[in-house]
């Protein structure tokens, strides 16, 4: 294949994915969006594997193998479990970075192609390439851990931590001068494996230092850092559309951390030091203490309250995908929109485990765009709602992060639903949410719980209605 065809089949693939970046920031045009991203990725892959003369068997059955693996994880993984999936998946792209860096280094043919200040270039590519790849993995496989429930969500807080991260990167500065100094002499593989080890422990203790309430931060974070070892992998493989790519994962997943962290409140280098999250606050809101009495209503009951109101806003959080109850949520709405009851959704950037986990989710279950409400967008209205029905949210929803100064999410914006006529909280039991702090919405005196299953629950509330 001509150079000239590889370049203008490149071009054409920066220009689908820069589309599909497009086309994913607007849900009715994500369908479209993630088209583009498709036809862009094998127009790439088609025209890089067309390009190899050699090993072709090897490439052949990676892709075989890879492909396979990747089909029966799309069928098999469930809306609840997309969270932890991207993170792994983001472990595998830091540890192809990784992988690739070694390789290029240890190739026999590095030192006839490289000379001088060319071959310092190259080192530096190689070694940040490896450094971000070690990082991205292990931070990833941690992020799996706390998501999927393996490891806890609280935050790990060592003493002197930010001098024992600030050593780190010391000594990988330290390291990145020794290995260029003796890879132009034919060495220095010692130094970068000793850097791999420090990029590996940095990821996990980066990780392991941010509370629960910030995983959607991380989970975009690493996105973004996967992004960026990408683009050095390009950088070592002199691959110009491997290195915009990267640089579109990268810039975007920096902007949505940006946007997560807004969304919360927060400064990115605050999540990156570590702490929100931690149940050791010193409030109340912060323990499991008993705040007052909750007032408990049966399906039956929630079905009149529903018929009788004009003005419904749902809140959904994560159990509401644990539950898989976005369905029975989609016929509820019908059910309630043939009744004349403007129904709508509220929707806090950092509900579920992932940036834009619910939206997905009701997108699934086929509710109308039309009708989801990002939180700046419907805050001011719970005013003039008649009932707020919270499915499976916690922490999105706790006014003692208006109110309390002490509490450990103190200042993260929320959805204010307690300011309606009646707020009902489905929840399985009153276990405190993903950031492990109490939530004093539910001792309110116009707020109602309904405990139990969200999917069997909203089923019966269906039917009564």
């Amino acid at each position: 294949m001509s150079q000239g065809i590889v370049t203008a089949s490149y071009i054409g693939a920066t220009i689908l994915f820069i589309l599909a970046l497009g086309g994913l920031s607007n849900q009715e045009k994500s369908r479209r969006g993630n088209l583009f991203g498709i036809i862009g990725m094998t127009v790439a892959l088609i025209v890089t594997i067309a390009g190899v003369t050699s090993n072709v068997e090897i490439l052949i059955g990676g892709l075989l193998i890879g492909g396979s693996i990747g089909l029966v994880l799309a069928k098999r993984v469930q809306m609840t479990e997309m969270p932890e999936l991207v993170a792994i998946l983001h472990s595998l792209v830091g540890l192809a970075a990784v992988l690739v860096g070694f390789a290029n280094f240890m190739d026999p043919a590095r030192l006839e192609h490289y000379a001088g200040v060319e071959l310092t270039i190259h080192d530096i590519e190689t070694y940040l390439g490896i450094l971000i790849g070690a990082i991205t993995f292990s931070g990833s496989v941690i992020a799996f851990g706390k998501l999927s429930g393996k490891i806890g969500g609280n935050p790990l807080l060592l003493p002197a931590r930010h001098w024992f991260n600030l050593g780190l990167l010391i000594a990988s500065i330290w390291l990145c001068s020794m290995f260029i100094d003796q890879s132009a002499v034919g060495s220095g593989l010692n130094p970068l494996l000793i850097m791999t080890g420090i990029a590996l422990l940095f990821g996990i203790h980066m990780v392991m230092a941010i509370g629960g309430a910030d995983m959607p931060v991380v989970i975009s974070m690493l996105n973004s850092y996967s992004g960026w070892a990408a683009a050095a992998t390009g950088f070592m493989l002199n691959n110009d559309l491997l290195i915009v790519t990267g640089a579109l994962v990268g810039s975007s997943g920096a902007i949505l951390s940006y946007i997560m962290c807004r969304a919360m409140n927060r400064k990115f280098l605050a999540v990156i030091a570590g702490g929100f999250g931690t149940t050791t606050g010193g409030s109340s809101t912060g323990s499991n203490a008993e705040q007052g009495e909750v007032i408990t209503l049966e399906a039956p009951e929630v079905a009149s309250l529903l018929n009788e109101a004009k003005e419904v806003m749902i809140i959904p959080g994560y159990g509401m995908a644990v539950a898989q109850a976005q369905h029975i949520v989609c016929e509820l709405t019908k059910a309630l929109r043939s009744k004349k009851v403007n129904v709508r959704f509220g929707i806090h950037p950092v509900a579920g485990r992932m940036p834009g986990h619910m939206n997905v989710l009701l997108a699934e279950a086929k509710v109308p765009y039309d009708i989801v409400y990002e939180m700046d967008e419907i805050n001011d209205d719970f005013p003039n709602i008649d009932v707020s029905m919270v499915i499976g949210a916690n922490d999105i929803v706790n006014p003692s992060a208006l109110t309390d100064p002490n509490s450990p999410i103190a200042g993260m914006p929320v959805l204010e639903c307690w300011k309606g006529k009646t707020t009902v909280v489905l929840k399985r039991s009153m276990a405190t949410g993903y950031a492990g702090v109490q939530n004093p919405l539910f001792f309110e005196e116009n707020t109602r719980m309904l405990f139990g299953d969200a999917k069997s629950s909203l089923d019966t509330v269906y039917k009564s209605l």
